[in-house]
């Protein structure tokens, strides 16, 4: 059975973690697999939002699976690997050592506890449903959290929520989840890949070059002061002079028609001459 499923329909990648015998809990093996589809997804000029959820119904993640991490370890002989914390691959290939600016939404579904949190945190959108639970649970093994739970945790809720859950290890439900801010909607099971799906497509209907160089700015902004973030912002809006969909926007709204974007870059002055 393959633990990493790719599935592309149209512009939309869905990649899901299909261990459901374990919870969607992720081993060695499966942190790769997923490392390699999220480049994959990454590089894919035809790939414009991606999807990620767990098989089954009754978990997204629920971390890291233990008793097989403990045994790589071992085997390894790994000792405080520097490089993994500067290039990654992070847990789930996704939470540190890749840039992605093209969007990215998590459908929660079921239990979303220590490391499968640092996975959602690391989507852009974040929907569950109704059943979904949230937590800190490896609190309780004396696993901390080192794939992005305590850096994107607070930037989400807020320091003082992120801390309650780091520190009590408590669970959560869905719409709790909703109340602090962890997760933008809650559907019902039944609704939980469709309204993915439409919030997915809803994203594609979109000329890609404004929608990646904003989200680029909001997260390469992220700790800079207000000055060098309007910088950044600036440089980044700029960039799309490169775009013949820049000028199609601005002309289809003054003619009063409904513009065609290509989603094809090209030299300015090709551009000048349509």
């Amino acid at each position: 059975m393959d633990t990493v499923m790719y599935r592309k329909d149209g512009h939309v990648v869905v990649i899901t973690i299909n261990r459901p015998e374990v919870h969607n809990c992720i081993d060695p093996e499966t942190n790769w697999k997923l490392a390699e589809a999220w480049r994959r997804f990454n590089e894919d000029e035809d790939a414009w939002v991606a999807i990620v959820t767990g098989a089954g119904e009754k978990a997204f993640c629920t971390g890291a699976d233990l008793k097989k991490w403990h045994g790589y370890v071992l085997e390894q002989k790994v000792r405080f690997p520097r490089s993994n914390a500067y290039y990654g691959p992070g847990f789930g290939g996704l939470t540190r050592g890749i840039q992605i600016f093209k969007p990215i939404i998590a459908a929660i579904n079921g239990m979303c506890y220590a490391g499968g949190l640092e996975l959602a945190l690391a989507a852009d959108i974040r929907i569950a449903s109704e059943d979904a639970r949230f937590g800190v649970l490896n609190r309780r093994w004396n696993v901390g959290l080192g794939d992005g739970g305590t850096q994107r945790l607070w930037r989400v809720v807020g320091l003082g929520r992120a801390l309650e859950l780091i520190l009590t290890g408590k669970e959560i439900d869905a719409w709790e989840a909703y109340r602090i801010g962890l997760v933008n909607e809650v559907v019902p099971k039944k609704r939980l890949m469709e309204r993915a799906k439409e919030v997915a497509d809803a994203i594609c209907s979109y000329p890609q070059g404004s929608v990646r160089t904003d989200k680029e700015a909001v997260i390469r902004g992220l700790g800079l002061p207000l000055e060098e973030g309007l910088r950044l912002e600036n440089l980044l809006f700029w960039t799309l002079l490169f775009n013949k969909d820049f000028f199609e926007g601005p002309r289809a709204f003054s003619e009063k028609r409904k513009p065609k974007y290509t989603n094809e870059s090209e030299k300015l002055q090709e551009v000048l001459r349509v």
